[in-house]
């Protein structure tokens, strides 16, 4: 069993981010892996822009970070790239943090012209800070992602067909990783 962490970097709990992220954890659960949460809003604001590495809370993401064989980094996209709170967190993390662990971003935008950021914005952050197996991750627009009025989304085919490849890729990678880590 391995262990994941996802990072939320929307402002907004009511994101249809949020139907990526929990269909994720419930698939990536399903496979036996331990799925925790860094929801960055949630994090002391004055923490984050002072970047205040003293924080209990902060000290706390980062050990959720430090602890993970996977890392999940997902963002709406505003301006052409992630969010702003998703990058102040993104400082915080130790240089080399993501040494030796999975990246799988997860994005939702309001429009197909943004699927690159991904490619442009986020994964130069993540080599930056040591990732080396940055996968290829999933992309949707907010029409895919629909709201129910009871609570909880429901995400459109061509999501989940996506989403269970870049998870399915995901779990094949942490179970290889543990039988190169099992051979050391």
């Amino acid at each position: 069993m391995a262990k994941i962490v996802i990072v939320s970097g929307t402002p907004n709990r009511n994101s249809r981010l949020y139907g990526l992220i929990h269909y994720s954890e419930a698939k990536l659960r399903e496979y036996g892996h331990e799925v925790s949460f860094i929801h960055v809003a949630e994090l002391p604001p004055e923490d984050l822009i002072r970047a205040n590495f003293g924080s209990p809370e902060i000290k706390a993401a980062q050990g959720l970070v430090a602890e993970a064989d996977a890392v999940i980094v997902a963002s709406p996209v505003y301006k052409a790239s992630y969010t702003g709170i998703l990058k102040t967190f993104l400082d915080l993390v130790p240089e080399r943090g993501l040494h030796g662990k999975l990246s799988l971003p997860l994005f939702i935008g309001g429009t197909i012209a943004h699927l690159l950021a991904v490619d442009y914005s986020l994964k130069p952050v993540l080599t930056a800070l040591g990732a080396r197996h940055i996968m290829g991750g999933v992309y949707a627009t907010d029409q895919l992602v629909d709201r129910l009025p009871e609570g909880g989304y429901k995400l459109a085919e061509e999501i989940t067909i996506r989403l269970d490849a870049s998870l399915e890729q995901l779990n094949e990678e942490l179970h290889w990783q543990a039988v190169r880590n099992s051979q050391v």
